[in-house]
């Protein structure tokens, strides 16, 4: 047992030497000067999203000349969506929206309302942005000449997550987590391998001629986890992108209640892995380093297992959250929680899982996805 312990002490305090590196080295944009006229289409995928859609286009309408237009791709919404659009559309001739067309069989519905929106485009340069994200000021002029003097052709901006509910404020924290302390995004920007292509997808700025080079959304277009599918296929074609922190140009909130984070962690959470192995061992890590210490505290406070290795583990999880909380602005109150958002996390991965093994399919925004067939 104490061979165990000290196992997972060392691991728990390897992977907080990872998050120090990331907390303390990954490069955010930056940039500032003001590029020329009318070099990005913004373009927005929408399915029902009226409680969203107007800031968001608020937001991008705010961007300056750089911005040539502005397409918004309704996807056979059933609310209010088109008409916020259709409205916007009278204020600004920049804006433009799509119908969308029928969903094909074998494509998700964001990847295809993407792929319209791409080829009824006209910039050089297309800002894919979630209807739930916002734009800084100067925010498209300071990604695209980030991109330039980097001289990269894909570069995501990893949003600010916005969270306003005590249920928002407890999870969502959990996916930095879950990125930053596995995933080396500093070294992601000095290598070009596809393993380390990184991407968040409210906010995804590519060049045009790149985009046409790799495929599109074409290539990713059965894949619920397309922005990171999108940024290793960049990769491996030989083209250069990268993800930088986003939060001064971008924000979402993505989730409103429980319900909508239950929803949205269950359909990311098994479709994420290529392989079924490297799902149980990402559980098993998350069981065993980043819970197991907090169940085990009690048992070490009355000596039965190791006092001192369960201490230094927990402790050693716990500054990992804190060093994410003060970076990415997390309430630190959230910190303290993290025993329960992590035993949620591990419940979302198993109900994840036996959905998509079971046929019933993961869903989200009226589609059904991961059964026997896409729809």
């Amino acid at each position: 047992m104490m061979i165990l312990l000290i196992a997972l002490t060392t691991t728990a305090l390897t992977l907080l030497l990872l998050v120090v590196w990331n907390v303390t080295s990954w490069p955010g944009v930056t940039a500032r000067t003001r590029p020329g006229p009318g070099a990005v289409s913004i373009l927005i995928p929408a399915r029902n999203e009226e409680l969203n859609i107007a800031a968001c286009l608020d937001s991008a309408l705010g961007q300056g000349e750089s911005v040539g237009e502005i397409l918004v791709c309704d996807d056979h919404s059933t609310d209010r969506t088109a008409r916020i659009v259709r409205d916007c559309t009278l204020r600004d001739s920049r804006v433009r929206m799509i119908e969308g067309a029928q969903l094909p069989p074998g494509w998700c519905g964001k990847n295809f309302a993407c792929a319209q929106l791409a080829r009824q485009s006209r910039g050089e340069w297309l800002l894919f942005l979630d209807a739930d994200a916002r734009l800084s000021e100067s925010a498209v002029e300071r990604m695209l000449e980030e991109a330039r003097s980097r001289n990269v052709t894909f570069l995501s901006a990893w949003p600010r997550l916005e969270m306003e509910g005590f249920w928002e404020k407890t999870l969502l924290p959990m996916l930095n987590f879950v990125v930053f302390t596995l995933f080396p995004a500093p070294l992601s920007l000095a290598r070009a391998d596809r393993s380390l292509g990184l991407a968040h997808g409210a906010c995804v700025m590519v060049e045009r001629a790149g985009y046409e080079a790799v495929g599109g959304h074409s290539e990713v277009r059965d894949e619920i986890f397309e922005d990171q599918r999108l940024a290793q296929l960049w990769r491996a074609r030989g083209l250069a992108g990268i993800c930088l922190d986003g939060q001064r140009v971008a924000s979402v909130r993505m989730y409103r209640s429980l319900a909508e984070v239950w929803g949205g962690f269950q359909k990311n959470f098994f479709p994420a892995f290529r392989r079924e192995s490297s799902f149980w061992l990402f559980l098993a890590l998350h069981f065993l380093v980043f819970l197991a210490p907090f169940i085990l505290l009690m048992p070490a406070a009355a000596g039965a297992v190791g006092a001192v290795p369960v201490l230094l583990a927990s402790a050693s999880v716990l500054l990992m959250r804190l060093l994410l909380a003060a970076r990415f602005r997390h309430p630190l109150w959230s910190v303290l929680l993290h025993p329960l958002a992590e035993a949620i996390l591990i419940a979302l991965g198993l109900s994840s899982w036996w959905r998509c093994k079971t046929g019933r399919g993961v869903t989200w925004k009226g589609r059904r996805y991961h059964t026997s067939e896409v729809r």
